[in-house]
């Protein structure tokens, strides 16, 4: 063998002794070996404090989102005709109009690390422009006078329809989350966080309105739409009624937020193998009616079915995704992919048709309806007006309850599917970019019902929701339940029903992230 072959060979056995004895060297010297891809991804992520090499976290990000949604609304109809219904029985398939909705909400939120895993958080979700709209949907706005119409001779809205414009605080919200695993700190562990956020309506309750009138948006108590408030019997279930008599006002502002109280409990695991980490999220949300504005306690009276907001619940399923990091910068990148699926309960709520209902000038919806019946008196029996099958009346000494636009709106699920790719640029610098798609199963939205089953005690007070059995002789009468007054036959009544469905939301969204 020559020298130089000899030497050549020397140097590799050299490198090879190195490469070995290197990790054992490290051991040696007390430095523990290098961790790879260990930490978790974004959707775990808590922000701490009173780490041994970080005392303090805080971090400050602004979110944007755009969504844009796309419905059919259609209505139930008997008439016989094709495309409607071959007869003996209510068809859901008259054409009503197409729904168009365009929000952009932009989102400040600041985080702070209480301790290790248990961080503080604030939100504030800031409706930027929120457009609605119902257009023509194959020819319905020529035959608006059938699609939308409402007691004999009336049309509930006009098509095409516009609300204005809607911005301004959504709600504020305030929550803490905790990590109660984290595989950051213990390899054989998952990321295990839960959390609670309250949200708090800031703004001004969202108000039916039509923006084609010259007083967009009235109070549901103009009953006429001229400026004029009811002044007739008490106005009780009127939001501020009687302030607004006693100013001479009748008219609003559109507002945009929900006139709720929330409250949501979230959790989320997640396990990271090397550059995967799937991971399992649910949510519950729930909302309470808010007193001031709020149209919700219109309908808080007993012979209500429904008068609270529907139970949100949702389930996500998603994989990221990190191919690549950077442990001395402290940079990585990370690709999430997610399904949601979520549903809704049967609620009062905001529909599609929320303003060109609740600012329709059709009287089978403005005319408010008395929340009791009661017995007839003995005069009244004398005079032969309460007699027969009429065993009650209106008790004109209740309250009034107007309808503002909020119905029962049926139980459905949304599913939805999104993906979104986060680059930590360095340190302190988190970007994340977005998109989604969001498909709602299709539903009723004016789905009250006439009486309410769960009072059948005394059938004196159960106005027309009573029957009669027995002889002529011998008449034996009996309750079904007692009135609801939130029930308006012209959109609630079978065969006047309205639909969502085809619904579809598209979503664009981004977040930039400094931490401290």
């Amino acid at each position: 063998m020559s020298e130089r072959k000899l030497r050549f060979s020397r140097l590799r056995a050299w490198v090879a002794l190195a490469i070995v004895a290197s990790p054992s060297l490290a051991r040696a010297e007390g430095s523990p070996p290098a961790r790879v891809m260990r930490e978790p991804g974004e959707v775990v992520d808590v922000i701490d404090a009173f780490d041994d090499d970080d005392p303090f976290d805080f971090a400050v990000s602004v979110g944007y989102q755009f969504a844009s949604k796309s419905a059919r609304i259609l209505r139930e109809s008997p008439v016989f005709e094709p495309g409607l219904t071959t007869g003996g029985f209510t068809a859901r398939t008259m054409k009503v109009g197409q729904f168009i909705g365009i929000a952009s909400v932009l989102t400040p939120r600041i985080d702070v690390g209480l301790y290790k895993d248990l961080a503080l958080y604030a939100t504030l979700p800031i409706t930027l422009s929120d457009e609605r709209r119902i257009d023509d949907l194959d020819g319905s706005a020529a035959k608006a006078a059938v699609v939308a119409a409402g007691a004999p001779g009336e049309q509930l809205f006009s098509i095409p329809f516009r609300s204005p414009n809607r911005s301004g605080i959504q709600y504020v919200g305030l929550g803490i989350d905790y990590s109660l695993l984290n595989q950051a700190r213990d390899v054989t562990k998952p990321t295990w966080v839960f959390g609670l956020e309250t949200r708090i309506a800031a703004g001004t309750p969202m108000h039916a309105c039509d923006a084609a009138q010259a007083v967009q948006c009235t109070h549901p108590g103009d009953i006429n739409r001229n400026g004029q408030f009811d002044t007739s019997g008490p106005n009780l279930t009127t939001p501020g009624g009687a302030a607004l008599e006693a100013q001479g006002l009748t008219t609003r502002t559109p507002g945009v937020t929900r006139g709720t109280i929330g409250l949501e409990f979230h959790s989320a695991i997640s396990k990271r193998v090397k550059y995967i980490e799937p991971y399992g999220a649910f949510s519950a949300l729930f909302e309470f009616q808010q007193g001031g504005e709020s149209d919700f306690g219109q309908t808080d009276l007993q012979g209500a079915l429904v008068n609270h907001p529907p139970i949100v619940g949702t389930v996500s399923l998603g994989l990221m995704i990190h191919p690549w990091e950077n442990r001395e910068s402290f940079s990585r990148l990370t690709f999430d992919f997610r399904f949601d699926g979520t549903y809704r309960s049967e609620g009062r709520d905001y529909s599609e048709l929320f303003d060109a209902l609740g600012s329709s000038a059709a009287l089978s919806l403005r005319r408010p309806r008395w929340s009791r019946y009661r017995g007839c008196t003995q005069a009244e029996i004398d005079a032969k007006t309460c007699s027969g099958e009429t065993i009650s009346v209106v008790d004109e000494s209740s309250q009034k309850t107007y309808f503002s636009g909020l119905t029962v709106v049926e139980p459905y699920g949304s599913y939805r599917a999104s993906s979104s790719v986060t680059w930590r640029i360095a340190e302190f610098v988190k970007l994340n970019l977005g998109m989604a798609m969001r498909f709602d199963q299709a539903h009723g939205i004016t789905h009250d019902q006439p009486c309410n089953p769960n009072f059948k005690d005394n059938p004196y007070e159960s106005g027309p929701c009573h029957f009669t059995a027995g002889s002529s002789q011998a008449p034996e009468i009996g309750a079904t339940g007692i009135p609801n007054p939130a029930y308006r036959p012209t959109i609630n009544g079978v065969g006047r029903r309205f639909y969502v469905d085809e619904s579809v939301t598209y979503e664009i969204f981004a977040r930039g992230v400094v931490l401290f």
